[in-house]
């Protein structure tokens, strides 16, 4: 899942690290029609120079940031695509300019705490952007113990949440806070996000085990992340689906799933 994979291109192997966008760098110069956001296009997709000029303006401000996503709305883009073809993007290409030592690590937790603010900015207006009937469903989205990423994770929510979906999201700092998140409520699906290697075996014993000794014994667990792309083969646990589409094929996909599960 794209929204469970752009945390930090730095923490995945080298082969499946995504190109960057601009062999230019973070300091190359940005079209102007860029910079107010109109085109004489008709919704143009985002391209590369576009998704750069996001990075840029968060490298700048936060304001300089809700200035880029106010034009591309203008140029007709909704939330939905701004946060898959937009925003994902740009926080992995911020990734790749930190490898390339084009950035250091405090610009690029300025620049991305920024984006994350961009979503919950925008929350309200994406939710009414395409309501839905309440679902009745719940979810719990959890990060790996320990993650230091979550805005992948948070992006994923609010598309669950459009969809009717009430969702919780935690964000464990350890093994036990973990096991007391999934074992908090009632929660219809859980999903993890994945994004190193360093709990892989004890998630694999230890989701089972929840699983059995959960509220709802038939609970539906899905997991993505970094790790679906790195090492997939390493996922394939007992109790878990592994998906690897983006936000809204993951949330098609669990809806279904539970809707086959009530059948």
């Amino acid at each position: 899942m794209p929204q469970f994979q752009f945390e930090h291109p730095c923490f995945q192997p080298p082969e499946v690290r995504e190109p960057s966008l601009s062999a230019a760098g973070p300091w190359a110069p940005v079209g102007p029609r860029l910079v107010g956001g109109t085109s004489f296009d008709s919704k143009p997709d985002l391209e590369p120079v576009q998704i750069q000029s996001l990075a840029l303006a968060c490298l700048e401000s936060l304001d300089a940031a809700r200035q880029v996503i106010f034009g591309w709305q203008r140029q007709g883009h909704t939330l939905a695509v701004i946060y898959t073809r937009g925003i994902t993007p740009c926080a992995r290409l911020l990734g790749d300019w930190w490898c390339a030592d084009r950035l250091d690590f405090a610009l690029v937790t300025v620049a991305s705490t920024h984006l994350q603010r961009l979503l919950h900015e925008f929350s309200a207006e994406f939710l009414r952007e395409a309501p839905c009937e309440p679902q009745g469903l719940s979810l719990l989205l959890l990060t790996e113990p320990g993650a230091q990423h979550s805005m992948g994770l948070f992006m994923l929510g609010e598309f669950f949440r459009r969809a009717g979906w009430t969702v919780t999201l935690g964000i464990p700092p350890d093994v036990s806070e973990f096991k007391r998140l999934f074992r908090a409520e009632w929660f219809d699906a859980v999903g993890v996000s994945v994004s190193t290697d360093r709990h892989l075996v004890t998630l694999e014993q230890l989701l089972p085990r929840l699983k059995a000794t959960s509220v709802n014994l038939d609970m539906h667990i899905f997991v993505g992340g970094p790790m679906v792309l790195a090492a997939p083969q390493r996922l394939r646990w007992r109790c878990a689906e592994v998906l690897a589409g983006d936000a809204p094929d993951t949330v098609r996909q669990v809806t279904e799933s539970m809707a086959s599960r009530i059948v």
